[in-house]
C-alpha cells in the first residue's frame, strides 16, 4: 500500500468529488493556504510503511508564508508561530534538544513523521473556516489505514480534535500520546511536561524500529 494509491480511492468518493468542487471555488476566488501544490506535502516524504509516528494537528495556519502542508511547520525564514515555539520548548525539556532558530519540521518529516492537520486547506485569517467540509471524512480514512497496519506506530495527538481520533486507533497495537494542544492558550494544562518525544522514541526502540532524532 502507498500513499498516491489511498488517497486516489479517495478522490474517487462521492464525499471527495463535493469537497473537490468546494476547495477549487475557494482557490479561485479567495486566499487559501497552503499553495495549492502544498496540500498533500505532507505525504511526500515517507510512504505507508515507512511511516513511525503520526503527530495531528487542526488545520493548517492562516497567516500569509505559513502554510507549507507540514502540521505546525513553517519554511525557513518564517517566523516561528507559538504553538511552535512551545513544540520547541517541551522537546528541549523532554529531550535535550537546542531550541532550533527555524520552524522548519521537514527533517522530521524525512525520518518518518507524518505531520497531518485534520483539516488540509485554511481560508486567510480565518481559522477553522473550512472545518465540516469534507477533510475529516479524507483524513479520518488516513488514520484508519494507519492503524491497520501491523507495524506499531506513535500517534501523537495535540488538543480536542486530535484527542477525538484516539477511538479510531488500537492501543494494543500502536502507542496513543494525548495533551492539551501546543497553543499558548492550551500549553499549560498539561502539554508542558506530557513528554512525548522520549516516550515516543522509548517505545520505537522497545519494537525495534529506529528512534527519531528530534534535532532540527
Amino acid at each position: 500500500m502507498d500513499f498516491k494509491t489511498i488517497i486516489n480511492e479517495e478522490r474517487k468518493q462521492p464525499y471527495y468529488k463535493q469537497l473537490e468542487t468546494f476547495v477549487n471555488h475557494e482557490y479561485q476566488t479567495k486566499t487559501i493556504y497552503p499553495p495549492r501544490n502544498r496540500v498533500f506535502h505532507c505525504f511526500n516524504f515517507k510512504d505507508y510503511d515507512d511511516i513511525k509516528v503520526v503527530i495531528i494537528g487542526q488545520d493548517p495556519y492562516h497567516e500569509e508564508h505559513q502554510a507549507n502542508g507540514l502540521a505546525f511547520s513553517v519554511a525557513r525564514g518564517v517566523k516561528i508561530p507559538p504553538s511552535l515555539v512551545n513544540i520547541y520548548k517541551e522537546a528541549h525539556d523532554d529531550v535535550g534538544i537546542d531550541i532550533p532558530k527555524h520552524g522548519d519540521l521537514s527533517a522530521w518529516a524525512n525520518q518518518g513523521v507524518l505531520l497531518l492537520n485534520t483539516v488540509l486547506t485554511v481560508e486567510a485569517h480565518r481559522a477553522n473556516s473550512h472545518k465540516g467540509r469534507g477533510w475529516e471524512t479524507f483524513t479520518n480514512h488516513i488514520i484508519e489505514v494507519m492503524n491497520q497496519r501491523d507495524k506499531p506506530l506513535v500517534f501523537i495527538l495535540w488538543g480536542r480534535q486530535a484527542i477525538d481520533k484516539a477511538i479510531m486507533i488500537d492501543q494494543s497495537k500502536h502507542l496513543v500520546i494525548t495533551s492539551p494542544h501546543p497553543s499558548p492558550l492550551s500549553a499549560h494544562r498539561g502539554f508542558f511536561g506530557s513528554k512525548p518525544f522520549s516516550r515516543t522514541n522509548k517505545f520505537l526502540i522497545e519494537n525495534h524500529i529506529e528512534p527519531i532524532d528530534w534535532r532540527l
